[in-house]
C-alpha cells in the first residue's frame, strides 16, 4: 500500500554518478503516491554524466517518475548547477512535467519560494574545507563512504556518513551552511515569502529564521548521495523524511504476493531511454 502525500520535494539525486543511491531512492518512490513531486535541482548530474556509467537502477528512477506523471502526479523539474544546461529550456511544459528555474507557490495562505540555491555561490566565499572536499574530492569521499558502510553492515552496524562527520568538526563548513541558510531566508523575506525551500548544500534542515523584514521558515530537502532525505508536505505540515534501510527490508520473493499495481510498476517504460538520449545531447562540453 502506497502512502498518499500531497507534496514531495527531492534534490541533489545526482543520477549518472557512482555516489547516487538509486536503489534506495527507488524503494522510497515505490512507497509513495504524491500529488506533486518537485525535483529541486541536480537530479541528473550533467557535469559528470558518462555513457559508460548509467546503470539500470538509474534509468528506472527516470522511468518511475515518468510513469508517476502519466498517472496524475504533477512533476516540477527545477534546474540546479549540475543540470544548468537545461536552463535554456526553462518554462517548458509537457503534460504533467514542468521545467522551471524557480517556483512560487501558495499553500494554505502561505507564500513559498522554491529554488535550488546555487545562485548564492556567487555571493558567498567557500570555506577552505568545502573547497577541498568539493568536486571530485567530495565524490571520492562519498565513494569511499559506501565501501566503509558495506563493511559496517557486515558487522551489524548502522551506516555512517564520513562527510557529515568531517563537516561537523570544521568550523568553516558550519559557518558556510549557516550563512547560506540566512541569506536564503533574507532574500525570501525581501520577496514577501513565508517559506524558502532549497537544496544544493546537501544539508537537510528545517528552521525558523528571523530578519528585519519578518520571519521566514527555511527548508532544505538534503540529497540522495549522502543523507538520503526528502521533504514531505501532508495535512498542512512539513516533515523531513530520512531513509532507513530497515523500513524497506522485504520478505523473500516466495512469500510475497504481488498485486496488480506492483506488477504494473515493474514494467519497462521506454520513454525513459528517450529522455536520457536528449540529456546526452545537452551535456556539459567534454563531460564524456
Amino acid at each position: 500500500m502506497k502512502r498518499e502525500v500531497d507534496m514531495v520535494i527531492l534534490s541533489d539525486v545526482h543520477l549518472g554518478t557512482y555516489t547516487c543511491h538509486a536503489k534506495e531512492l527507488q524503494n522510497y518512490l515505490k512507497s509513495i503516491k504524491p500529488k506533486t513531486l518537485i525535483l529541486n535541482g541536480d537530479f541528473i548530474d550533467m557535469w559528470q554524466f558518462k555513457k559508460r556509467h548509467f546503470p539500470k537502477e538509474h534509468m528506472q528512477i527516470i522511468q518511475r517518475i515518468l510513469k508517476m506523471s502519466v498517472k496524475g502526479t504533477k512533476v516540477y523539474y527545477i534546474t540546479g548547477n549540475h543540470d544548468d544546461h537545461l536552463r535554456r529550456y526553462s518554462d517548458f511544459s509537457a503534460g504533467n512535467i514542468h521545467l522551471r528555474d524557480q517556483l512560487l507557490l501558495q499553500l494554505n495562505g502561505k507564500k513559498y519560494w522554491i529554488f535550488h540555491g546555487d545562485v548564492f555561490d556567487l555571493m558567498l566565499q567557500y570555506s577552505p574545507i568545502l573547497t577541498r572536499i568539493g568536486g571530485k574530492g567530495y565524490d571520492y569521499l562519498l565513494y569511499l563512504n559506501r565501501a566503509y558502510n558495506k563493511l559496517r553492515q557486515r558487522f551489524g552496524r548502522r551506516s555512517k556518513s564520513l562527510a557529515q562527520s568531517l563537516k561537523k568538526q570544521v568550523k568553516g563548513a558550519v559557518r558556510f551552511v549557516d550563512r547560506f541558510e540566512n541569506l536564503a531566508a533574507k532574500f525570501a523575506a525581501d520577496k514577501g515569502c513565508d517559506y524558502v525551500i532549497c537544496g544544493h548544500i546537501h544539508k537537510p534542515n528545517m528552521r525558523l529564521i528571523e530578519h528585519e523584514q519578518g520571519k521566514v521558515t527555511y527548508l532544505n530537502s538534503g540529497d540522495w548521495v549522502e543523507n538520503l532525505t526528502a521533504l514531505e508536505y501532508n495535512w498542512g505540515k512539513w516533515t523531513l523524511f530520512t531513509y532507513d534501510e530497515v523500513d524497506f527490508e522485504y520478505l523473500s520473493p516466495r512469500l510475497q504476493v504481488k498485486d496488480a499495481e506492483h506488477d504494473e510498476d515493474d514494467q519497462e517504460f521506454p520513454m525513459g531511454e528517450q529522455f536520457i538520449e536528449q540529456i546526452l545531447q545537452k551535456r556539459a562540453p567534454g563531460s564524456l
